[in-house]
Formats: C-alpha cells, structure tokens, sequence
C-alpha cells in the first residue's frame, strides 16, 4: 500500500471525523451539543482539515489533498494524472472511514433521532432551497474561489499552509455554505453518503442520490475555472 493512498486515507478519515462529529454533536437528540449553530460548524470543519491536513502528511502524503477537488486541481496544472485514483480512491475509502467512525461514536444519539433529516445531515449535505442550476453553481463557485486562495498560498513559510487552508475553510463555510452546506469536496459527500445508505441506522430515511452527483461534480467545475484563474497571472 503507497504512503500516498495511507496518508490520504488516514487524513481524510480525521477530517470526517472531526467535520460530521460536529454536525452529529449538533443536530442529533440528546447531545451536549444540541443546536450549537452554523459558527460552531464552520469552526469544527475548519480545524478537522487543519488536523487532517497534519495527519495526512504524517501518514505519507506530503501533498494532503483529502480531497479530489485539489487533486484534480493538481492534475490540471501538472499535467500528470498518474496518481489520480490512488488519491482519488483513498480519499473516498477515508470518509467512509470517518463517517463510520462518526456513527459508532454518536450511535445511542442516532438511535434515538426521530427526523429523518436530521440524520441524513450527519452524514451528508442538502441544499437549502433545491435548485439545481443555482445549486451547481453555488458548490462550482466556491469551490473555484477556494483552488484560487490555496494558490495564492503557495509562497508561504512552510509549516503556516495547514493554518491558512483552516481559515479558509472557515471564510467559505460562514460566508458561502448557506445555500448548498459547502460540500466543496466530493469525498466529503459521497463516502458518508454511502455510508448513509448502507449502514443500519433506525429511522434513516432515503439517501438522495437525485442531488449526489452535484456535491461531485459542483467541486471538479470549479477546480478548472480556480486553474483557469491562476493561469491568468
């Protein structure tokens, strides 16, 4: 197994972890943290890929993706497409790890969360009003937006980017995630969706696949128009 796929797999699993933990700590009955509000959200997510980022290097990938948005992103500029689904499959096999773990952490609250809704947020996003040009449109802008400000950190002293990629995760969650949940990562979205649907969750109810493919798509349109952007300068 290549120290790449490990340290995507085991990076993308922390920030899961972490990212759904909080939605689960928020929207499932009877936790301590119950209706915390999107700033605690947006904060949570933005620290599990901050983390993640750390663990994904430790485990072996120096380029800490944990997410195919950055990896097509990468590729683009590069060129070089060798490693595409090395990066691409750990990551999706990660949040399916992540998620899983979010599950059994919080599986007595699961249990006893009536709304169906409720739980299908634990694991993956749902736009706010379902339309879908603008919803495509919502997940393909901020994604390209996050590609152009991770390409303006590439000067940096190193040791800062993991820092950087947190805060920026936070601008997008508070100030773009109110349409779609910024999924801005197709991992992010379809590992724990599958996981929605396959695991044994009383009181689930569908898993949406009619919305699924725009939180994987949304987030590659905008790694071209982020490259397409850089290549500009």
């Amino acid at each position: 197994m290549s120290s790449i796929f490990c340290g995507e797999l085991a990076g993308t699993a922390a920030l899961i972890y972490i990212g759904n933990g909080v939605v689960a700590n928020m929207l499932l009955k009877n936790t301590k943290g119950n209706n915390t509000g999107l700033l605690a959200i947006a904060a949570a997510w933005a620290f599990a890929v901050t983390i993640g980022i750390f663990i994904s290097t430790y485990f072996g990938s120096p380029g800490a993706h944990l997410n195919p948005m950055v990896t097509v992103a990468e590729c683009l500029k590069s060129g070089d497409w060798s490693n595409f689904t090395t990066f691409v499959g750990a990551q999706i096999l990660g949040a399916m790890l992540g998620q899983f773990l979010v599950w059994l952490h919080y599986k007595p609250h699961f249990d006893v969360t009536e709304d169906p809704g409720s739980i299908k947020a634990s694991f993956c996003t749902d736009p706010a009003i379902k339309t879908t040009p603008f919803n495509l449109i919502s997940e393909a802008f901020a994604s390209a937006f996050a590609i152009v400000a991770l390409g303006s950190f590439s000067s940096v002293p190193h040791g800062l980017g993991p820092f950087l990629v947190g805060i920026l995760v936070w601008a997008v969650g508070l100030g773009l995630g109110g349409t779609t949940g910024y999924a801005i990562n197709p991992a992010r979205d379809l590992g724990p969706r599958i996981m929605h649907a396959i695991l044994p969750i009383k009181n689930k109810g569908g898993n949406d696949w009619g919305y699924a493919w725009i939180p994987v798509l949304g987030p590659c349109l905008g790694a071209a128009i982020g490259v397409f952007i850089l290549s500009l300068k």
